[in-house]
């Protein structure tokens, strides 16, 4: 009970992350390939450093001859891609397609918001089964989904202006955040599983990290921003989750 309790607050810190890279996407928008770049990083570095070695370790089940954590983490970064292209959840919010590039429904519409809700949902889910496996990595994927929920506020608050639906849908669309987020912790810290079964999880969710951080953050934090700086945050990311996870006691 004690990490449940724990995980639903930390889900609600991730929820007023989302807000604040939304009010950063208004007031400070010379910035944020700085904050995506450091974001990128931190969640690369999640995976690398700390989800890569635990889910290796938890299961060492074997299907044609591979791993059956690697195939998932395959499978978690495909079915996040494929979802996009049907949903159109995740437009960068500086791409330089913006024009060209059209989702068949918007952000805002219902089956946007259904996307957004499944992702935000999958992330409580994580951080609630990490914090049964141990409070070291429970902590450790909350700063990384601290990144990721202020990146989604980024870009859901701009793509929204950007396309003229900046009214009391991006209300709904927060709220949705913090239903789905803080259920999805509180899941995960309720769910008996056995360490297979939390290894193939949080392979997965890798796949969803590895997809965001290499498909979304980084490409956007590079969109039309010289270069140099951006990748400079993004090592400092990768730098602070490494000292993150090589500090924090099991």
């Amino acid at each position: 009970m004690g990490f449940m309790n724990l995980s639903i607050m930390l889900a609600s810190v991730t929820v007023v992350a989302t807000s604040l890279g939304g009010f950063l996407a208004i007031k400070g928008k010379d910035r944020l390939h700085l904050v995506l770049g450091l974001s990128g990083g931190l969640l690369l570095g999640l995976v690398a450093f700390d989800l890569l070695p635990e889910i290796f370790e938890m299961n060492t089940d074997s299907f044609g001859g591979i791993q059956v954590v690697s195939l998932a983490l395959v499978l978690g970064f495909l079915s996040l891609h494929f979802a996009e292209k049907i949903f159109g959840s995740h437009e960068a919010t500086e791409s330089d397609y913006d024009h060209a590039h059209k989702h068949p429904v918007n952000v805002a519409g219902g089956l946007g918001a259904l996307g957004m809700a499944g992702h935000v949902f999958l992330d409580g889910v994580a951080l609630g089964i990490s914090f049964q496996v141990s409070p070291a990595l429970g902590f450790t994927v909350f700063v990384a989904l601290l990144a990721h929920a202020f990146s989604d506020g980024l870009n859901t608050v701009s793509l929204l202006i950007k396309s003229g639906k900046w009214t009391r849908n991006s209300l709904a669309l927060l709220g949705v955040d913090a239903v789905m987020r803080i259920s999805g912790a509180a899941l995960g810290s309720m769910v008996v599983l056995s360490d297979n079964s939390v290894g193939i999880y949080l392979a997965v969710f890798s796949g969803f990290v590895i997809y965001l951080a290499t498909s979304h953050i980084l490409p956007e934090a590079h969109s039309r921003h010289p270069s140099r700086l951006t990748m400079l945050a993004t090592v400092i990311g990768v730098l602070a989750m490494w000292l993150i996870v090589g500090n924090i006691g099991e």
